[in-house]
């Protein structure tokens, strides 16, 4: 199941809410909010608010538990410029462009969150399948010893 939440003209440039976004991707909702509530940025509170936003729509729509969601993508777009226009001298004008993005997070519970705990039990998990009898097999494969190799090959050379 998938839920997403858009946030379309937000005021800011979306090169400044990209840096944002790509530090909470793949992340659990609880660490990503704990990582924005600590970032010093402007964008990260108009993710913050849009990552909520998804979390509500996850938990009211489709009856999704909170906990087991996993931010799958966090994409910022352009939006529309605003042109305005400062005086300059000898009666010119300065353009300027004020920026804005849609900011789209799409949120899911079919991937599985990854903790110390779960990677350390995998890890055991295969190291106990794998026999002892493979492992020295594989220790003791035949190689051709060093001098045997570089005589054809001086030969060739002479």
């Amino acid at each position: 199941m998938e839920t997403k939440s858009i946030y379309r003209f937000a005021r800011i440039s979306p090169f400044k809410a990209r840096e944002v976004t790509r530090e909470i991707q793949g992340l659990p909702v609880q660490k990503a909010l704990d990582l924005l509530a600590f970032t010093p940025k402007k964008a990260a509170g108009l993710v913050a608010k849009t990552l909520k936003s998804a979390m509500a729509n996850a938990e009211n729509n489709h009856q999704a538990r909170v906990e087991a969601l996993v931010i799958r993508e966090a994409v910022v777009g352009e939006g529309p410029t605003f042109q305005r226009f400062i005086p300059k001298a000898r009666g010119s004008a300065g353009p300027i462009r004020k920026r804005t993005s849609h900011i789209r997070i799409i949120l899911t519970d079919e991937i599985v969150i990854e903790t110390r705990e779960t990677r350390r039990a995998a890890k055991k998990k295969t190291d106990s399948k794998k026999p002892a009898a493979k492992k020295k097999a594989a220790v003791k494969k035949e190689t051709k010893p060093a001098t045997e190799a570089a005589a054809p090959a001086a030969e060739k050379a002479e």
